[in-house]
């Protein structure tokens, strides 16, 4: 499997039209940026981009390269959201059972802390003096 940063400089490059303008927006050494894409095209044994000192040009192989690595790096980011929302405040519906005595005295004033805390937590609390399951 290849380094995912290697598909992201390569798209980027692609993007920006080139090593100097990706590397100011990647706040990286253009030469730098153009060593890795080198050693990246090399480890794959095809061109991606043609470069001289007046030109910058996508290779036939490298613009459909590039669609593909732009695509995976669009569902890399959905992964990743798929994490960042784990992180998120909590949401949902909690239900619980509460004898009444118990609820007035502890654990009414508990549950109000806890909806300021986490205004995405719907309570539905079942007050009863029965034994639920």
């Amino acid at each position: 499997m290849r380094d995912l940063n290697d598909l992201y400089y390569f798209v980027q490059v692609v993007d920006y039209g080139g090593f100097a303008p990706a590397g100011r927006a990647l706040g990286m050494p253009k030469s730098k940026l153009s060593r890795r894409i080198a050693l990246f095209e090399e480890s794959l044994g095809v061109r991606l981009l043609q470069r001289s000192s007046r030109r910058f040009a996508v290779t036939d192989i490298g613009q459909e390269y590039y669609q593909r690595c732009q695509a995976m790096l669009v569902e890399a980011e959905f992964a990743q959201e798929v994490i960042d929302r784990t992180h998120e405040d909590p949401q949902g519906i909690v239900r619980l059972s509460c004898p009444l005595a118990l609820l007035d005295y502890q654990v009414g004033d508990m549950l109000a802390r806890f909806m300021v805390q986490h205004p995405r937590v719907q309570l539905q609390v079942d007050s009863t003096n029965r034994r639920v399951d």
